[in-house]
């Protein structure tokens, strides 16, 4: 099945490493309290594949809707509250006019990346983490079912429901852990493989994730992502 990540449209940052992190702070425990049967999501947003050159893709996303929340502090917290607002959301913390709430389907990827607002960072430094002023975004795409006016209202008023364009993106895919190190090596492979096609970053890197924690790594699917122009 295809697949496609949510891009910001922030450019110029480079991918914190640390934001790998991010998700592997997610611990066994809170998976297991969304998803009893840590079972796959059976469905992933589309995209076409417009070049492919090894483990390297350009990708031609379609819209989406997504669900998002921001969250400051440390990875642990910011991870784990992102998650836990988000997920909340899809499972049943949300409400219709004169109706009840709504369980929406689990899709993959899980995603975040880091932002930084007010600083911006050559495309191929890696960010040093700074506590103060870090902001996070973690989000999932709905079902392709849904329309931004399909969509129960988020009981949190942190989670926002947000219609995202399509896009073109850069992608490198790789299996195994997705610790620091080797994000920070798959991000350097994919800024020079962006060098040598001629294209030019139009937002921060991504880190998706595909799978729970409890998955063999060999088998994972992990991918860093950056829109282009």
């Amino acid at each position: 099945m295809n697949t496609v990540t949510t891009i910001s449209q922030r450019t110029h940052n480079s991918f914190a490493p640390q934001s790998a992190l991010a998700l592997s702070a997610l611990s066994v425990a809170a998976l297991l309290a969304f998803f009893p049967s840590i079972a796959m999501a059976i469905e992933e947003p589309k995209y076409e594949v417009v070049t492919k050159d090894d483990n390297f893709e350009l990708r031609q996303y379609a819209p989406m809707v997504i669900a998002e929340t921001w969250v400051t502090g440390t990875l642990d917290e910011a991870s784990s509250r992102g998650f836990r607002a988000i997920a909340g959301y899809i499972f049943g913390d949300n409400k219709r006019a004169n109706a009840a709430s709504e369980k929406i389907a689990m899709t993959a990827p899980v995603t975040v990346e880091k932002q930084e607002p007010s600083v911006k960072i050559a495309m191929t430094a890696p960010v040093t983490m700074d506590k103060e002023g870090e902001r996070w975004r973690m989000h999932f795409v709905m079902p392709s079912q849904y329309k931004l006016a399909d969509l129960p209202t988020p009981n949190n008023a942190d989670v926002k429901l947000r219609e995202v364009p399509g896009k073109r993106v850069a992608v490198i895919r790789f299996s195994g852990f997705s610790g620091e190190a080797k994000v920070a090596a798959q991000t350097a492979q994919l800024n020079e493989w962006l060098q040598k096609q001629n294209l030019t970053a139009a937002g921060p890197a991504q880190l998706a994730r595909y799978n729970p924690p409890i998955t063999p790594p060999f088998f994972r699917r992990n991918e860093v992502l950056i829109e282009v122009k």
